[in-house]
């Protein structure tokens, strides 16, 4: 093999040729590639017997190590994310040797019983990126006092279902901002770990703007998923969870949105989300009645639940018996429970007397 290198190739192009060379010549001929969500500045990524022959200092950190029979090649980029390609002899030492790495990164704070490990997806200057984040995660039996109790009926159905019960692919929650909605998803998160794995798309735009976004969150089958008891698995239930997307399923988004209400009820109920086990999961402060009816037609959701506010008697049970006249968000109730009365206004700064500046 050859090699050719001239003034506009830096360090980096060096180390990545000499990462890939055992395995162009077929010396080395198995890969693995694994995505690294967080890394610690002083960790040590050198696996037992293996040799540093290059490092590199700058935008990101990289390194190359060799040990018998095996390369691995390390990258760290500055937001804490990294990756890592290893080639080896054959499978078994790729996995291992990429099984040490991965070991060695990932979440800084181990989930607790009140914590979910949650994917987030957005497109990076490097393409779709998946980062994993252990996040506050409520029983949904420390907050079903939270909700009326309509939609608590509604949203205590949809934590209880189980795997073989999915019936619909769209997950609908609408109402009012400050009710609740983000907090019902984290709590459905924490009930339905042991079989579904919950991922929140950043970006819902760029997602069903782009194709290959799109496939790629959806078919990518290099994703290492993992079950609440640790068991890792490549396949089973996913939920994407998109927040506030009203432009995208309102009555005028096909105008507004082009095709990427089409992407979505393509994901939901077509061919694209055939043979994947995938739901995706909408938040919308749009009522029901200014939705695009092709969202909410019967068989497409498994769940359509309106959050609203609690009565006024559900909200004075809510504050231990305080008189209250009239219904309340949940962001209302903590606000007054906080000490900020929502009913009442700042007084208003009356008017100052101004020169004729211009």
């Amino acid at each position: 093999m050859h090699y050719t290198l001239d003034g506009s190739d830096d360090p980096s192009n060096v180390l990545n040729l000499m990462a890939l060379d055992a395995y162009v010549t077929g010396e080395q001929p198995h890969a693995v590639v694994r995505t690294l969500d967080s890394v610690a500045d002083d960790i040590d990524l050198i696996p037992e017997g293996g040799i540093l022959l290059r490092s590199i200092s700058g935008a990101s950190f990289l390194q190359l190590v060799q040990g018998e029979g095996w390369t691995l090649r390390t990258q760290r980029w500055r937001d804490g994310t990294g990756q890592a390609v290893v080639t080896a002899v054959t499978r078994e030492r790729a996995e291992a040797v990429a099984a040490y790495v991965t070991d060695r990164t990932g979440s800084i704070e181990e989930p607790g019983d009140d914590k979910v490990d949650m994917g987030f997806w957005y497109r990076s200057a490097r393409g779709p990126y998946r980062s994993t984040r252990s996040i506050a995660a409520p029983r949904w039996a420390e907050i079903e006092q939270n909700y009326s109790s309509g939609s608590g009926a509604a949203l205590g159905k949809l934590m209880s279902t189980q795997a073989g019960e999915v019936a619909g692919r769209l997950v609908l929650l609408h109402g009012p901002p400050g009710t609740g909605k983000t907090t019902a998803l984290r709590a459905l998160a924490q009930e339905w770990g042991d079989w579904c794995q919950v991922d929140t798309v950043l970006d819902p735009e760029a997602f069903f703007a782009d194709p290959s976004y799109l496939m790629e969150v959806i078919i990518g089958s290099e994703m290492d998923l993992h079950l609440s008891d640790g068991e890792s698995r490549g396949d089973g239930w996913r939920l994407m969870v998109l927040e506030d997307c009203d432009e995208l399923i309102r009555g005028e988004a096909k105008e507004a949105s082009g095709q990427s209400l089409a992407r979505l009820l393509n994901l939901t109920d077509g061919l694209l989300g055939q043979g994947r086990e995938i739901m995706v999961a909408i938040t919308t402060n749009e009522p029901l009645n200014r939705l695009h009816p092709a969202v909410v037609r019967p068989g497409r959701c498994l769940a359509q639940i309106e959050v609203g506010a609690l009565s006024a008697a559900e909200s004075s049970d809510w504050l231990d018996g305080e008189p209250v006249s009239t219904e309340m968000t949940l962001a209302e109730l903590y606000a007054r429970r906080g000490g900020t009365d929502p009913t009442m206004h700042e007084a208003e700064i009356p008017m100052q007397q101004v020169g004729q500046y211009l």
